[in-house]
């Protein structure tokens, strides 16, 4: 099945990287097309060796377009994404602004695939990043034991704010390596390189940033479980891709180290390095370009009955974003759950 699939938000960090998901993955196109804003309307990209101009966003732009693939604001979203789905196209929105409705499906394809039988609105959410890679890890060990408590601390990567976040880390980075003035901080909330930011995003309720809250809910949901606690605490590192975070995990039921092993090592999405002493864990640099989940430093948590400590890391522009959204469309495709114009 070749589709007409429109990319939105094309231009941004993860625009470019749904580009090159859709690429590597051979995705069955029978058209594409890329908008952005208004800024970029009529510059051109590359696609697989072709040239195509940049439309603008606006609703006359999905017209016999099956899949939208968007990563754009949330306001932008709240707008476009409902006129894309009137026009009869699926849209995987990258943003914040669907992702608890909950008549719209909040989709990691290693979790819970089958919630996209049911699409009402016409539109499915991707994940926060750092839920995605966290839930692909917790589901194998979910079905082993049933998690009962997750407190977890990210070191998430400055890409996590898009292109100018990355300019802004390596201009600061540059910098300090000449011995001269940092630029000011204008994309993160304070100097990023050579420090690390636990308040670099929106401020939410009880003294929880929004990333958390989202960290929270989105687990919640994503999982089917609403009795799943989670205390989370996000931090920004000076890094330029990839989300790192060290989860603590307290069961219901009785789970061995090697018995978490074994689960993480026959799921779907993960790869397991998990040899300490031989130095093969998950790091951030080694895994930028991945579309997997990696897992390590599995640990027993002697301080509770039942109790886990990972290391989790996985490229946040890829799993973290494009490559998930592509994944749920290779889904609808597989199991034949797109409707029928």
């Amino acid at each position: 099945m070749a589709l007409s699939v429109a990319v939105v938000g094309a231009t941004g960090a993860v625009g470019e990287t749904m580009r090159q998901v859709l690429a590597e993955r051979a995705f069955p196109l029978s058209a594409i097309k890329f908008l952005a804003s208004e800024r970029s309307a009529g510059k051109s990209l590359t696609f697989k060796g072709k040239s195509y101009q940049i439309e603008p966003i606006r609703p006359e732009a999905f017209e016999y377009v099956d899949i939208v693939l968007s990563s754009t604001p949330a306001l932008v979203s709240r707008e476009i994404s409902p006129a894309a789905a009137r026009a009869g196209a699926i849209v995987i929105d990258n943003s914040s602004a669907w992702r608890m409705d909950p008549e719209v499906p909040l989709v990691v394809p290693e979790v819970n695939a089958e919630a996209l039988q049911w699409i009402p609105k016409g539109i499915v959410a991707n994940p926060n990043c750092s839920t995605i890679q966290m839930v692909v890890a917790l589901k194998p060990l979910h079905d082993l034991a049933r998690i009962k408590r997750v407190v977890v601390a990210t070191y998430q990567a400055s890409s996590g704010k898009g292109a100018t976040g990355l300019f802004e880390l390596d201009a600061q980075v540059g910098a300090l390596g000449r011995g001269e003035p940092v630029p000011a901080a204008k994309a993160h909330a304070a100097q990023l390189a050579g420090n690390v930011l636990p308040h670099d995003w929106k401020a939410g309720e009880e003294g929880y940033s929004e990333e958390e809250w989202k960290m929270i809910r989105e687990t919640r949901k994503i999982m089917g479980d609403e009795s799943i606690l989670v205390s989370p605490t996000t931090v920004r590192v000076p890094v330029r891709v990839g989300h790192s975070e060290a989860i603590n995990l307290e069961f219901h039921n009785p789970i061995s180290v090697d018995e978490a092993r074994a689960a993480l090592r026959h799921a779907p999405g993960i790869v397991l390095l998990d040899d300490n002493a031989g130095g093969k864990v998950p790091l951030p640099l080694e895994l930028v370009g991945r579309d997997e989940v990696f897992v390590g430093r599995i640990r027993r948590d002697a301080t509770v009955p039942y109790g886990l400590n990972l290391w989790v890391v996985a490229d946040n522009l890829r799993k973290g974003a494009a490559t998930n959204a592509v994944q749920i469309a290779e889904v609808l495709i597989q199991r034949n759950w797109l409707p029928r114009r």
